[in-house]
């Protein structure tokens, strides 16, 4: 239940960014928090940047990147 509420945070629509996965209301895609994250910005620093995410847009960014990764095929060549 928590999990989809979070979910519920990311938006793919066609008309914003192109499709990608974003932050339901801003142009923020998904894509560029877990990049961001991934070369070592903080939370903090991550929010200053983005004022307008929260603590919990940036759970539901990760939420999605483990849902989307749930139900990858792998095809061993």
């Amino acid at each position: 239940m928590e999990e989809e509420r979070l979910l519920n945070r990311i938006e793919v629509n066609p008309k914003v960014m192109m499709g990608k996965p974003v932050i339901k209301g801003t142009r923020i895609p998904v894509e560029l928090i877990l990049r961001k994250l991934s070369e070592g910005v903080t939370l903090e620093e991550l929010l200053d940047a983005y004022p307008h995410l929260s603590p919990r847009d940036i759970q539901a960014a990760l939420a999605y990147a483990a849902e989307v990764l749930a139900f990858e095929e792998t095809i061993v060549l």
